[in-house]
């Protein structure tokens, strides 16, 4: 057995030899000779070997009956074939959708967040300022409310203190007298 006839295990078909013949002799009836004859008659692809009738691949040398087979093999070999090219044209075709879709979704997305940010923040930023205002008010009015109520004095009963805020009785309490 000849190593070089059939070729090294791994190589591709191409390195064997002519592309053509390889490609016509991988249809079913069709050896070296025959695709030779078909080349030599344009027949040179498996498309054309489909559309070819069986009185053409007779007149390319073939006899009745493998002219027969062959159309009929290389028909069905045609057809496979448009099938996964267009199978794998509408899957390249809807990855490229899906990407554009999923890149145009991203930025919608992140442009929305943005968005969302600046609002949150500008909301953030009020809400601070009401809380803060709130909170000064509520200071001032507490200090003021204090200081109406208990009158710094210093202590006659000898404690120490020039400011203590201390009520002597329950009436000088702030929350004994709310008007």
């Amino acid at each position: 057995m000849s190593r070089a006839h059939h070729g090294v295990i791994g190589e591709p078909m191409t390195a064997k030899g002519n592309s053509k013949i390889d490609t016509l002799t991988a249809l079913p009836g069709i050896g070296a000779v025959t695709a030779k004859k078909l080349i030599s008659a344009k027949i040179d692809t498996v498309s054309k070997v489909a559309s070819a009738g069986s009185k053409k691949l007779q007149d390319a040398g073939l006899s009745a009956a493998v002219a027969k087979k062959v159309g009929a093999a290389a028909k069905v070999a045609d057809k496979a074939s448009v099938t996964v090219k267009k199978v794998a044209s509408k899957a390249k075709t809807a990855t490229k959708s899906t990407a554009k879709k999923s890149s145009s979704a991203a930025k919608t997305a992140a442009s929305k967040t943005k968005t969302a940010a600046k609002k949150a923040t500008s909301k953030t930023k009020a809400a601070a300022k009401k809380v803060s205002k709130k909170a000064g008010d509520v200071k001032k009015s507490t200090l003021a409310k204090t200081k109406k109520a208990v009158k710094p004095s210093k202590s006659s009963d000898g404690r120490k203190g020039s400011t203590l805020r201390v009520p002597r009785n329950v009436t000088d309490m702030p929350w004994f007298n709310k008007k």
